[in-house]
């Protein structure tokens, strides 16, 4: 086996986001090297990584020559160059998740066609090749309203989905290929996070539940575990792994779904990568979604899955009417409660509903932990100074 700890082993990370900087925490607990490569000079890994280096993700030379500095190379983000990362895995240069498995969820028509090929029950949809073709086939009555618009390609934290309940509402919409998807009734959005190394050995997480903020389309809360029966819960599980084998990744999948009214469970979408819905791991479970994502991309074995003790994600996410120099009012406050933790991501500049932070509230009662979950929300607010 290779010697990953204490050695001059080097792992590179595309993305130096607060996903990369969770990750991070694990590394350095490990003593595992690591460069990280991230467009902005003021990225929340700079910090903590032993190389950064400034640069586009989606630049093929910079890619390149940054993944031949490394041993192994992962990314904390989708949107990275892809021929790139072909061009590496050529030269010997293992990069998880691979190339083929990021090139069929990079572009969402791709990702939803690539389950109706493998039997992987998901809405229904059509693709269209632009804004202007999918408003042709309104008008000609081939789609109905209400619809969910997906843009294939660049939507991430709720931006690039929209309800359309009116012809009106495709005036607001993005140019280029999307997709018309079926607006399905549910009863729960749901997501597993499913462990793979390159051994084969997989591993899913609990299922856990998220509250959406009604007008943002952002995750306001993630419940873990989600308050739904054992046999959907196993469901929803069994459908994670078979998403998982069809594309044969290595590190973590998050896999979104839905519950629907009748109980079948339908795949949203996936996330090759550590991913919101599992930060609610660091404090509860015996091994933290990112600590598991480096296990599983250097081929160790597993950790356990299980949660120690019931817990809620709270997102904090800029004050809608807040711009510039961050100030987290009321932290203190939260602080006094018994069992929050608060996690801030490193970003110095708020925006409207930017997600600048998390907050974990663990109780074994989860009832319990959803109150307080609740309380923490109204007290701490993300504004700029005045």
């Amino acid at each position: 086996m290779v010697n990953y700890f204490s050695s001059d082993f080097k792992l590179g990370i595309l993305g130096g986001g607060q996903l990369g900087k969770m990750m991070l925490y694990e590394t350095r607990k490990y003593d595992i090297q690591t460069l990280v490569l991230d467009p902005s000079d003021e990225a929340p890994c700079k910090i903590s990584c032993n190389y950064f280096e400034q640069g586009d993700l989606m630049d093929y030379e910079t890619v390149l020559n940054f993944g031949r500095k490394a041993d192994v190379v992962t990314f904390e983000i989708e949107g990275v160059n892809i021929e790139a990362l072909k061009k590496l895995e050529s030269e010997g240069i293992k990069t998880y998740p691979s190339a083929s498995t990021l090139e069929k969820i990079q572009n969402k028509a791709v990702q939803k066609q690539f389950y109706k090929d493998k039997n992987i029950p998901t809405a229904d949809f059509v693709v269209f090749e632009s804004l202007q073709k999918l408003k042709e086939a309104v008008g000609n009555n081939n789609i109905e309203i209400p619809f969910v618009w997906k843009s294939a390609t660049g939507g991430y934290d709720g931006k690039g989905v929209s309800v359309i309940r009116n012809t009106g509402d495709l005036d607001n919409l993005s140019e280029g290929e999307c997709i018309a998807e079926k607006l399905i009734p549910f009863k729960n959005e749901l997501a597993v996070i499913v462990a793979r190394n390159p051994s084969g050995e997989m591993k899913t997480y609990p299922v856990v539940e998220m509250e959406f903020h009604p007008t943002a389309n952002q995750v306001e809360y993630v419940i873990c575990p989600a308050r739904i029966d054992e046999n959907i819960s196993e469901k929803a599980r069994n459908i994670a792994e078979k998403v998982s084998k069809a594309f044969q990744h290595v590190g973590l999948l998050a896999v979104e779904m839905f519950q629907t009214e009748d109980d079948q469970i339908l795949i949203n979408e996936v996330a090759p990568r550590p991913h919101n819905s599992g930060h609610y791991s660091i404090e509860a479970s015996y091994t933290n979604q990112f600590e598991q994502h480096i296990r599983a991309i250097l081929d160790l074995p597993l950790g356990n899955t299980e949660s120690k003790v019931g817990g809620i994600m709270v997102n904090l996410v800029g004050d809608k009417d807040h711009e510039g120099e961050v100030v987290y009012e009321n932290i203190a406050q939260i602080m006094e409660m018994d069992g929050v933790t608060p996690h801030i991501y490193g970003k110095k500049i708020t925006r409207p509903f930017r997600k600048m932070g998390h907050v974990t509230i663990v109780n074994k009662d989860l009832s319990k932990a959803r109150k307080v979950a609740e309380e923490v929300k109204n007290s701490i607010k993300v504004i700029s100074k005045k």
